[in-house]
């Protein structure tokens, strides 16, 4: 039977069925599975979905469980939480506070560059923003940091690993993309340095402008210096400086590829607990349970976008998105214009895997019909999920500080805090637009 035009729209109804869902915090792999079952249904029963296409669930399964891509992604995940519950993270902290704190704004200055190399090491946005909040938010409010400005550098700082390499949301999204995780990587760099850089130049000058909001550590709190703490700096900054290099400089010159360079990463994150005399069997366990959890929710994820994808192929949802997103008035500024408003807006309700596993498959034919450069749109995605994470109200990274945070510390303060920082983030989304390379340029002489 061919479709009339009332059917013709199930497709788009499906679609918007499962966004609301997800809204209402129902688990994600069951929102989509469920979506799935019940227009599968509907489909059948007005015959205008054929059950023999579920015939190709299985294969579709067991070829996204094959897919040596998103193996990286347990590596990165056991890669951080090994550096958080080991202390690594928190010997940086200190060791950059001790370092920053005679300068006016120093402290907020050391979260953005330890934020800056755990996002190198990690790319867990979750966990670099559990452990900053837990040892630089008491530190800085017990010197009368400002609170909004607190909150707001360590939440804008443990974004950084949505966009700085190795990036799990840049490994999925490459995986959606269908382009090289390398590549992606690469044309990530820049962009990344670039927002950990005017992050930091924020906190600097605003604490020279208002020296109340980010006084200088006391003389009497300085306790380290000279060799000690040239000794200290060595000690604990050298070691996570060679697992980036050897991270992501395996990936860069094509010695390994990102599943490889995680792996590695995850057993020089495991070797420096161990030098450091931190890892014991129940941080071991710990890392592990972590690492499982979260892989299998991906996991289930990745099936319940599967089932989601088949049908709503089957009810030609794909064919009318595309014809849409194709059409729309601009061209590709129309589109890219309406990729961005989509992405951040469903970024405050919704994790970046539901995006990468249902929103990007549908963008990805029309950027390459209006020959849109994938790098580049991976990067700008990347780019603006960091933004999405920052935004009251539902900005992730501000739920997670506020499970740290302590009682004085309100809700209004982190959204307060996080807004000046939005503000940058969108300004370096901006350039990257205007500026394609700032993407672009290391990818093409990598080549």
């Amino acid at each position: 039977m061919e479709l009339t035009l009332p059917y013709e729209w199930m497709g788009l109804v499906m679609f918007v069925g499962a966004l609301v869902l997800l809204a209402t915090g129902y688990p994600v792999a069951f929102a989509l599975g469920g979506t799935a079952i019940v227009f599968g249904i509907i489909g059948i029963s007005l015959d205008i979905f054929q059950p023999a296409l579920l015939q190709a669930m299985p294969a579709r399964i067991f070829g996204t469980m094959s897919n040596y891509t998103l193996l990286a992604i347990p590596y990165f995940i056991f890669l951080g939480s090994m550096l958080e519950k080991t202390g690594i993270a928190e010997d940086l902290l200190e060791t950059m506070g001790i370092l920053f704190g005679p300068l006016r704004g120093g402290l907020a200055l050391a979260v953005v560059v330890v934020g800056a190399l755990l996002a190198a090491t990690t790319g867990v946005v979750a966990a670099t923003v559990v452990a900053m909040g837990l040892i630089s938010l008491p530190l800085m409010l017990r010197y009368n940091y400002n609170k909004e400005l607190a909150t707001g550098v360590i939440c804008a700082s443990g974004t950084l690993g949505q966009i700085i390499p190795p990036s799990v949301v840049l490994v999925v999204l490459g995986d959606q993309l269908g382009i090289s995780v390398g590549d992606l990587f690469i044309g990530a760099l820049i962009p990344g340095i670039m927002t950990a850089a005017i992050f930091a130049t924020y906190c600097v000058v605003i604490a020279a402008i208002k020296p109340n909001l980010a006084p200088a550590l006391p003389l009497e709190t300085r306790t380290m210096s000279g060799r000690a703490l040239f000794i200290r700096i060595v000690q604990v900054m050298i070691p996570p400086l060679i697992l980036i290099g050897l991270v992501l400089g395996s990936i860069f010159f094509g010695i390994a590829t990102p599943t490889e360079a995680g792996a590695l990463g995850a057993l020089g994150a495991t070797m420096l607990g161990l030098l450091n005399r931190k890892l014991s069997w129940s941080a071991l366990r710990s890392v592990v349970d972590s690492t499982l959890r979260i892989t299998t929710m991906v996991v289930f994820i990745l099936i319940g976008s599967t089932a989601f994808s088949l049908i709503f192929r089957g009810l030609n949802g794909d064919r009318l998105m595309f014809d849409l997103l194709v059409n729309l008035p601009g061209g590709w500024v129309g589109f890219l214009a309406l990729c961005m408003f989509t992405v951040f807006f469903l970024g405050f309700f919704i994790d970046f895997f539901e995006i990468a596993f249902i929103i990007i498959p549908l963008f990805v034919p029309v950027a390459q019909e209006l020959g849109i450069n994938l790098v580049w749109f991976g990067v700008l995605l990347g780019a603006n999920l960091q933004a999405s994470f920052l935004t009251p109200p539902f900005g992730f990274a501000l739920f997670y500080l506020r499970g740290v945070s302590p009682p004085e510390v309100t809700t209004p303060h982190i959204y307060r805090g996080a807004v000046p920082f939005i503000g940058l983030q969108l300004l370096i989304l901006l350039l990257l637009i205007i500026f394609p390379d700032l993407v672009l340029y290391l990818p093409s002489i990598a080549r």
